[in-house]
């Protein structure tokens, strides 16, 4: 009989790529939705005929009791959150909510409806913050610099304490920065990929950006979706760090993108201090051995690949 899944979040970027991986593998896939006065499809557009959809939301228990007796899921993969860094310090509250308090309403509801189904946390590599140590890896220590940062090692902590107290098979994926063409225009990768796109269409004149020296690890969202079934295919549960195990600067994107479609970087790009952060992480780079040896998890996309994939969609999609 096929497996079945519940997807929180699934119209995100994330949550898509998961979705067509599970569906590929026979799952039958349940999405969780919140309602929204206009509905975001846009990543799902090609699959929504082949989830189920129920109407949910994090902060909302009663709609996740609801969602767990629908879908009676094996696996549970709770990936929504208010997951945009830079509006975590404009709504911390609401971030609180959805990005920690959201974590243990789900729980709650996969406790008292199916405590033998399989949880997934989407962990970030923003809870390692102002880092103590490079590589990170599962044991460092976390330092966030961010509310969403602060909020995500709530809900990590939390998956652990349920997995520790009811004998949950609960796991976290410690994901640093993965990227797509369905990464929302806000993020800094996709900023610039669109940007780039809008520049040499002639649709734009100038990108402003903040710190180009702040380094990031990214990796391919499809790469690292792959990652979060196999956790949940293990023996035992545990906690996993998901990275490239490399790490470039905001600048190196910019001018890969700009190079890739035949432009100097430099003759576009504006500084601008409404960008900066106002605690910046500097560095993320992550140490994934553990997953490699123990889930046998490998990269197939590489950084350079990433981004002219990125450019050359939005291109595309703006042609």
């Amino acid at each position: 009989m096929a497996k079945k899944a519940l997807i929180t979040g699934i119209t995100g970027q994330d949550g898509s790529y998961l979705a067509e991986l599970l569906l590929e593998k026979g799952y039958k896939v349940y999405g969780l939705r919140r309602r929204t006065s206009t509905p975001i499809m846009v990543n799902i557009e090609h699959i929504k005929d082949e989830i189920e959809f129920i109407d949910g939301d994090l902060l909302d228990q009663g709609s996740l009791v609801q969602a767990m007796k629908q879908s009676n899921p094996d696996e549970v993969y709770n990936l929504a959150a208010q997951s945009f860094v830079a509006t975590s310090w404009a709504q911390p509250g609401i971030t609180g909510q959805a990005t920690g308090v959201g974590v243990t309403n789900m729980l709650e509801a996969v406790r008292y409806i199916k405590p033998e189904a399989r949880f997934y946390q989407a962990s970030s590599s923003e809870m390692f913050g102002k880092v103590v140590e490079t590589p990170q890896k599962e044991t460092t220590p976390f330092y966030p610099r961010s509310p969403y940062g602060v909020a995500k090692v709530y809900g990590h902590w939390i998956t652990v304490n349920y997995r520790e107290s009811f004998d949950m098979y609960a796991c976290s994926g410690i994901l640093f920065n993965h990227e797509s063409p369905r990464r929302g225009v806000e993020f800094v990768t996709r900023k610039v990929t669109d940007a780039v796109a809008r520049i040499k269409l002639g649709m734009q004149k100038e990108l402003r950006m903040g710190n180009l020296d702040a380094k990031r690890d990214w990796g391919f969202a499809g790469d690292y979706v792959k990652a979060m079934w196999l956790m949940l295919q293990q023996d035992q549960p545990d906690d996993y760090v998901i990275s490239t195990g490399e790490t470039h600067t905001v600048e190196e994107l910019v001018q890969i993108a700009f190079d890739h479609v035949g432009l100097n970087w430099r003759d576009y790009v504006v500084i601008d201090p409404k960008f900066v952060r106002p605690a910046e992480v500097d560095l993320l780079l992550g140490d994934c051995t553990k997953a490699k040896e123990k889930l046998g998890w490998e990269l197939e996309v590489g950084f350079e690949q990433l981004v002219k994939m990125m450019v050359d969609s939005d291109l595309k999609r703006l042609q």
